[in-house]
């Protein structure tokens, strides 16, 4: 059975940088396979893209050797058991704030007696090159959970979340902690704050032995991260680097734009 390289990577200490996948089109998951990050995260949490669709794209990515990962819009049984039999190698699982959610999310990634995963599908083993006797045989060690920090609870919870067996690295999505930090007036969080939240969440990694990781948008936050000493880092998404390239292009040329896309 193929081996998660990612997952691997992460538990010897060594930072692994992905990107997302908005668009649901397979021709572009295809190209982005063969670019060279170590993973793709297909969004199915914040993007249009539906099963039969997240199934097509978790092919199209690991026949091209490439890790692909599926964020789930919840972190329950239902949608978590879709993406892993669709042959995602592995789920990131968002707004995690409590020990119960984390244990609920691990429990739907791993087969009996581990967890309660259903047995059943046969694409999962397609994406894995295995047998459906090997892959349900060895899925628990190479299933990929990822679990996401996006909220003052989260981080309050942080050390007893990233120390359940079965975490394998926490992802923070900037943005929602942002705005999950914001007061009950609406007042933004300072920048010093916002640090300061992220400064918990990467101390409580280390102390928990648990990779943690952040989405940026461009290569020197990469390298920034990268240092202080986060290691699933997410660079933009396959959305993100066209229309910034395109507004490149226009701006270069002078050119009247319909609009502003930089939020994607």
């Amino acid at each position: 059975m193929r081996r998660n390289p990612v997952k691997a990577a992460l538990k010897a200490g060594q930072p692994q940088v992905g990107t997302w996948l908005s668009l649901g089109d397979v021709f572009a998951a295809r190209l982005m396979a063969r670019i060279g990050f170590n993973w793709l995260t297909v969004d199915l949490e914040h993007s249009p893209i539906g099963w039969n669709n997240a199934g097509l794209l978790f092919g199209a990515i690991a026949d091209a050797g490439c890790t692909c990962l599926a964020r789930v819009p919840r972190g329950d049984h239902d949608y978590i058991k879709r993406v892993l039999d669709a042959g995602a190698h592995g789920i990131v699982v968002p707004m995690i704030n409590t020990v119960e959610e984390a244990k609920i999310a691990i429990a739907a990634a791993k087969y009996p007696p581990t967890g309660n995963r259903s047995v059943g599908g046969a694409m999962h083993a397609m994406n894995f090159d295995a047998t459906a006797g090997d892959y349900y045989k060895h899925a628990n060690d190479e299933i990929l959970v990822v679990l996401q920090t996006e909220s003052p609870e989260g981080v309050a919870n942080a050390e007893e979340i990233y120390s359940l067996p079965g975490v394998d690295a926490i992802f923070v999505g900037p943005n929602d902690l942002a705005a999950q930090m914001r007061a009950p007036d609406g007042t933004e969080a300072t920048p010093e704050e916002f640090n300061a939240m992220l400064g918990r969440i990467l101390a409580a990694g280390k102390k928990c032995g648990t990779p943690v990781g952040i989405h940026v948008q461009t290569e020197v936050q990469v390298q920034q991260r990268i240092a202080e000493g986060w290691q699933f880092i997410a660079l933009g998404s396959e959305l993100r680097f066209m229309v910034t390239e395109a507004q490149r292009l226009v701006s270069a040329l002078n050119l009247k734009t319909g609009g502003d896309l930089a939020r994607y």
